[in-house]
């Protein structure tokens, strides 16, 4: 019998880019034909790391598609316009026809071009299924009588109690009736699938994953975490791109440091924090007392220090110079290989933003946060760390952020100070959540070898395919 193609079309921005790359492998070690659809600037990005997987045995291959898309890299946000890649996707695809395509849910207008070819097409949308239940819960739900954006209210028809706010929500959550056209777009894409690609795994989420599954009528595979495909420290330390900040130094110093020791802080690709917030992180670090490795990303609204290593003297006067002499700290600017750091045995936590990504792959490390969601599905994301799993502590940020606008919700250095020392400094409650993340990292590996449940979903999807055989494909 032929194997099951399955064609991966990421989108370009890296908290969607990097897990579907990773989700590619996966599926080519299980035996399907992985080929992921690239443009002539993405490519570069991983050719070396499916290079070698290739090289190694594994059916995976990458083809660019002859278009570009402008202004895209690592950094891009979920409303660039790749619609220049249709057609020269549809050129590919009436040449060569897959079992099916996984499409990323901000190719908007992917899904009627595949639906006409004929081609099953499975949605990739990048979240978990704690955050994907209250998300659909809210589009559906009119929360009313409410006095303000920072009253709380109890997400309804949920297994948890969970409060939020509307001012934690995007703006298309707070009045569904006023849903953009772009997000009507992503609703459609699952309404004509085959069914969801999930980058999570059972034992994280199993009630949620259990409603994603069976009650809303649309298959779901549940796959990850898709990170853990990544077992070598070359690969580990490509995975995206090639790091920009000095990995030896990096890893250097962490080794210089105490077993369980050191926070990590990353906002990830996406997120731009103004210098008056860069500031209060670290004056409230400072004052902790505690070690740390500092991931600053790009700087929101200036121009001349936008750029990816252009942090500039936003941090406090001599800080990164005291941080050197006392060995406190380390400053990175750049690209850090994330998963080398997490993996790391210095590291006791993680000060992270709450990007999916970023949340499985502390969780898969074993290393409990600080949470700081921004954007997205973020503060969802929060809940589930810290009111579901428990493994976690809030910073205190309610305000959620339109991407590339004015910054709200700053928060000042005394919260920054208490969440750390609450995570850091030895206490039984910093204790029951190592002890808690230590277990669900022990399920995260069970459950994509074989016997587990993620690996059993990715046999069951390639099954499904093959029984699914297209009509040339017999």
């Amino acid at each position: 019998m032929k194997p099951v193609e399955i064609f991966f079309f990421p989108y370009l921005g890296g908290g969607h880019h990097i897990p579907m790359i990773d989700a590619a492998i996966v599926f080519a070690s299980h035996g399907a034909s992985s080929t992921i659809l690239a443009t002539p600037s993405s490519a570069p990005n991983f050719q070396k790391l499916i290079t070698r997987h290739h090289k190694a045995g594994l059916p995976i291959a990458i083809h660019t598609l002859s278009a570009d898309v402008p202004d895209a890299d690592m950094s891009a946000g979920p409303f660039l316009d790749t619609s220049a890649l249709l057609q020269p996707l549809r050129h590919f695809l009436l040449q060569r026809r897959p079992h099916c395509i996984v499409v990323d849910m901000f190719h908007r207008w992917a899904g009627d071009m595949v639906y006409e070819l004929g081609i099953p097409r499975i949605l990739f949308n990048g979240i978990g299924c704690f955050a994907r239940c209250v998300q659909r819960i809210l589009f559906n739900a009119a929360i009313e009588s409410l006095s303000s954006d920072s009253e709380p209210f109890v997400v309804p028809n949920l297994p948890d109690r969970i409060e939020m706010t509307m001012s934690q929500l995007p703006p298309f959550l707070r009045n569904p009736s006023e849903v953009p056209e772009r997000v009507r777009g992503m609703k459609q894409l699952e309404e004509k699938s085959f069914g969801t690609l999930v980058n999570s795994f059972y034992d994280l989420e199993p009630a949620y994953a259990d409603r994603l599954k069976d009650k809303w009528g649309k298959k779901a595979w549940i796959v990850g975490p898709v990170s853990l495909c990544n077992r070598t420290k070359q690969d580990k330390t490509e995975r995206g791109k090639p790091p920009t900040v000095d990995e030896e130094k990096c890893l250097n110093w962490l080794n210089s440091k105490k077993p369980s020791s050191v926070l990590y802080i990353s906002f990830g690709s996406l997120a731009r924090l103004p210098p008056q917030q860069l500031k209060e992180i670290a004056y409230g670090l400072e004052a902790s007392d505690q070690s740390f490795v500092w991931v600053v990303g790009k700087i929101l609204h200036n121009p001349s220090e936008n750029e990816e290593n252009g942090s500039g003297n936003w941090l406090p006067e001599g800080f990164e110079q005291r941080m050197k002499e006392t060995g406190k700290g380390l400053v990175l600017r750049g690209w850090a290989p994330q998963l080398l750091i997490l993996e790391h045995a210095a590291i006791k936590g993680f000060m992270t933003h709450c990007g999916w990504n970023s949340t499985l792959e502390g969780v898969s490390a074993g290393v409990p946060m600080i949470t700081w969601p921004l954007t997205a599905e973020q503060f969802s994301n929060e809940k589930l760390i810290t009111e579901v799993l428990k493994i976690g502590v809030q910073v205190g940020n309610r305000e959620w952020w339109p991407w590339n606008a004015e910054w709200k919700g700053l928060v000042g250095r005394e919260k920054v100070e208490v969440a750390v020392r609450k995570l850091m400094v030895e206490s039984a409650e910093a204790e029951e959540m190592r002890r808690r993340v230590k277990d669900i990292a022990g399920k995260a590996a069970r459950a994509v070898e074989e016997g587990g449940t993620s690996y059993a979903d990715v046999e069951a999807l390639i099954h499904e395919l093959q029984a699914h055989t297209l009509p040339n494909q017999a």
